[in-house]
């Protein structure tokens, strides 16, 4: 019989969760939104920033359990592993730090009927969340290979 030990499922079990709230939200939401009828880009807006803010504590909250469930690991990550990880939190701390706020700025504007006159940083952020995804998936099942492999 297969034994996983408490760090072994914590670590897995936030990983796939952080993955599938980044999936569902980044890649789903966040366009489906605007096609739907009688969504305006102004509550379609609204709606992102309540959806993105959500999303972003959430983000830290796997993200915390994670290291919890790395810590309790029996055995180290694999350095590859650990990397892929460390990868994803920091595209998290720079959406966090960085591009989040400047988003919720330039949404702000737009949802009052003015323009926003400085750079764009959307691109950065699905950029981050698409570097984010790939490190959380390879990441993954390198930890689920050396968990039951």
């Amino acid at each position: 019989m297969l034994r996983v030990l408490p760090g072994e499922w914590i670590a897995l079990a936030a990983s796939f969760l952080w993955i599938g709230f980044v999936a569902a939200i980044s890649f789903m939401e966040a366009w489906i939104k605007f096609q739907a009828p009688g969504v305006t880009k102004t509550i379609g807006l609204s709606i992102g920033k309540k959806v993105f803010s959500a999303l972003n504590r959430m983000e830290w909250v796997w993200t915390i359990v994670l290291i919890i469930g790395v810590i309790l690991l029996p055995d180290r990550l694999s350095f590859p592993t650990a990397v892929l990880f460390a990868i994803a939190i920091l595209m998290l701390l720079l959406q966090t730090i960085f591009w989040l706020p400047v988003l919720k700025k330039q949404a702000d504007l737009l949802i009052e009927g003015k323009s926003y006159t400085g750079k764009s940083v959307h691109l950065n952020y699905i950029v981050a969340d698409v570097v984010k995804l790939i490190a959380l998936l390879v990441a993954t099942i390198l930890l689920g290979l050396q968990t039951f492999g």
